[in-house]
């Protein structure tokens, strides 16, 4: 396939500014560009003239945008802010705004150069879109035993990628020998996945742990090793116990060394509660990342968006922007926090409670997010689950030896019912 003059333009700010970054590129990654010319250049070109037949969307004879009044109806904000596409960036508005809660929530990061978010259709999407960008068939990916199901669609089923999984703990922490010796095996590329929050397993590191893996990425890379890092902060800010980083790993690794790429993957999803609005953010950053050099980075991605659904809802964009605004979302956010922990802080009393528990089961160690693993020493959690069905009238999720609780969505009267019925389906198919 010959390459694109836009592309080859990236790719030379990239080869010469930061050969580092360039060499993760996927054979994808290296031919996408966002199209600044043809359709959309003449659209630019013909935007406040009298006549213009440029606009690929139906329009009134007002100019605004063509609608049907049962939607309108339901939707307070005005129908250009509800009914046009957006851009394939994403609203600016949103992009600087959620850089300067990326910067609030993660306050090391201030001073440091960041490029702006590119709006992606929620995390899953922005992680397809990484994968794009840094996978080629036969890549590997190394991330802990303990990951999300549908990084196997995301990575493997879509990008023909391989995992290479180390055991997630080690001494009831965080496995960092594990890992960093995945780091410094055979290989130059290497495409590490970090999700904190963990889901299934609810692990945040503490900030011991943070600064840990910090220093093993930093080792690999003067080892020469070149590393995207892609940091799933789906649940981030969801943290519950002292010690814990409270920080995203995205903070020790923006300009760590000229080989790590930090790739930091969040969005409104589990953050602002808006499951269904599907809104992600992905950011860039690494040591000596020029203005120029983030913006070619910043033009892939957004490229690759556009090939891949064009741009995400401006409703859910509008919508988010305008909660950002609103005097009161600080306060109902942390309302929101503090239901959430009394959850977590009703699992933590009720296991502390019940030693008997121990017979069947022990937690796997969590202190954030919206999950919590059991780990079963007999049997196998399919079985439980069938006979919590069946006998208890009790939902939970089976992986493997492991049960995943969703204390997120379980009102707190419900906590410690759920668990004895954990401990009594286990006796019963003893």
């Amino acid at each position: 396939m010959i390459m694109n003059p836009q592309a080859s333009a990236l790719n030379s700010i990239l080869e010469a500014q930061n050969p580092a970054i360039f060499s993760l590129l996927s054979k994808r990654g290296k031919a996408i560009f966002f199209p600044k010319k043809g359709l959309l250049m003449q659209g630019q070109d013909a935007s406040g003239k009298k006549i213009n037949a440029s606009i690929g969307i139906a329009t009134e004879d007002d100019g605004s945008p063509l609608r049907l009044s049962a939607i309108e109806s339901l939707v307070k904000l005005p129908p250009e802010k509800v009914f046009p596409y957006a851009s394939s960036y994403g609203l600016l508005p949103l992009r600087k705004s959620w850089q300067s809660i990326i910067k609030k929530k993660n306050p090391s990061l201030e001073s440091t150069r960041l490029t702006l978010p590119v709006v992606t259709n929620a995390l899953t999407h922005g992680l397809s879109m990484a994968g794009y960008l840094f996978l080629d068939e036969g890549d590997t990916v190394i991330l802990p035993e303990y990951y999300w199901g549908n990084y196997n669609l995301v990575f493997k089923n879509a990008y023909l990628a391989e995992f290479d999984t180390f055991p997630m703990y080690k001494n009831n922490g965080f496995n960092l020998e594990g890992m960093k010796n995945k780091l410094l095996s055979p290989g130059e590329k290497k495409v590490l996945l970090l999700n904190f929050p963990n889901n299934p397993t609810g692990y945040t590191p503490t900030e011991s742990e943070m600064l840990g893996i910090k220093d093993a990425l930093l080792e690999a890379a003067e080892a020469g090793k070149k590393i995207a890092v892609l940091i799933d902060d789906a649940y981030f800010g969801l943290v519950f116990e002292k010690g814990v980083g409270t920080e995203s790993i995205f903070s020790h690794l923006a300009t760590l060394h000229e080989n790590v790429l930090a790739v930091k993957v969040d969005g409104a999803t589990k953050e602002d509660y808006v499951w269904g609005f599907r809104v992600g953010f992905v950011t860039f950053s690494w040591k000596g990342m020029t203005e120029e050099s983030g913006q070619a980075m910043v033009d892939k991605i957004a490229g690759a968006v556009r090939g891949n659904i064009s741009n995400d809802s401006i409703l859910s964009q509008n919508l988010l922007l305008a909660a950002y605004d609103d005097p009161g979302y600080s306060a109902d956010k942390e309302s929101k926090y503090q239901l959430m922990k009394s959850r977590y802080d009703r699992v933590r009393v009720t296991l502390n409670n019940h030693p008997e528990y121990s017979e069947f089961f022990d937690a796997v160690p969590y202190n954030s997010g919206y999950f919590m693993c059991i780990d079963l020493k007999k049997g196998n959690a399919e079985e439980v689950r069938q006979k919590l069905l069946s006998d208890y009238d009790t939902g939970i999720i089976a992986l493997g030896s492991l049960i995943r609780v969703a204390y997120s969505s379980l009102p707190e009267k419900f906590i410690e019912e759920l668990f004895n019925n954990i401990y009594s389906a286990c006796k019963d198919l003893k």
